[in-house]
């Protein structure tokens, strides 16, 4: 379970929010909205630990994120608004590093099946760097889903993505949730999630 207590968010000397308190059990999606400005991608950084509340505690099954250090980086799973992936890379490549580094050992089968599943079979063998923007992010998100992490969190998943992807990635949303795990999604579209739990948080801006 994730839990935020209490959190406060200020930049640049002006406080996004004050006073957040959020659980999330395992197998619920929460849905992150709000203007641009007020807050989203900070919150998302706090849950991962990438950045800090001005105040407050992210806790994951009941102990702080802070002093869970390594074992808790080991528990998410980020897409943040940059895909991470390298554009001299195919998506095979990408796929098949990016979990070595992780210390997750794919086999090439399950990495292609991923790439499938995504629409890339016949692209994954092509430097990233020729792929449309949709096609990037796709092999981004091939990295989260054949990962061990059982928290997702994912700012604006759907971004360039055509209607078929958003289709694929609702399906994979739900395959994860129903499996016991945990998302945190920021976006603006309806994901019109129907299976686990879900959560609506907006941020004022």
């Amino acid at each position: 379970m994730l839990k935020l207590i209490n959190l406060d968010c200020v930049r640049g000397g002006r406080p996004l929010f004050r006073n957040l308190n959020v659980s999330v059990p395992d197998g619920t999606l929460l849905q992150v909205e709000g203007a641009n400005g007020s807050g989203k991608t900070s919150l998302l950084r706090i849950v991962c630990g990438l950045m800090s509340p001005e105040s407050g505690e992210v806790r994951w099954n009941g102990a702080n994120i802070k002093s869970l250090a390594e074992e808790y980086s080991q528990e998410f799973a980020y897409l943040g608004h940059r895909n991470g992936i390298k554009e001299e890379l195919t998506p095979l490549e990408n796929l098949k590093i990016s979990n070595s580094v992780a210390g997750n050992k794919l086999r090439t089968e399950s990495a292609q099946a991923a790439l499938k599943l995504l629409g890339l079979e016949n692209r994954q063998n092509f430097p990233v760097r020729y792929l449309s923007e949709g096609q990037r992010r796709r092999a981004a998100l091939a990295r989260i889903i054949t990962g061990p992490a059982k928290l997702w969190v994912l700012d604006e998943v759907l971004a360039a993505l055509d209607t078929a992807a958003v289709g694929v990635v609702r399906t994979i949303l739900e395959r994860h949730l129903e499996g016991g795990g945990t998302a945190i999604v920021a976006t603006h579209h309806d994901l019109q999630i129907s299976a686990g739990s879900y959560q609506r948080l907006e941020l004022a801006s």
